[in-house]
């Protein structure tokens, strides 16, 4: 029982500090693309994140949604 205790633990800590990598990561693809986040999520192989954010409207066209895969940072 101790054991799994700790596993937990460990593994809560390695998702606090993927969070914080896709934080930066997020901030990356803001500052590229010039859009507002929307999300920022490990992905599913643990080995980057999932960054969705969506890009304003210009020149007469629509604002675009885009979703990029992005090592953690």
């Amino acid at each position: 029982m101790i054991s799994l205790v700790g596993a937990l633990s460990v593994a809560g800590l390695q998702d606090k500090a993927l969070a914080a990598d896709c934080s930066g990561a997020a901030q990356k693809v803001v500052a590229s693309t010039g859009g507002e986040l929307l999300s920022a999520l490990p992905s599913n192989d643990g080995n980057g994140c999932v960054v969705t954010v969506i890009v304003p409207a210009r020149d007469g066209n629509p604002p675009r949604k885009i979703t990029r895969q992005v090592p953690a940072s």
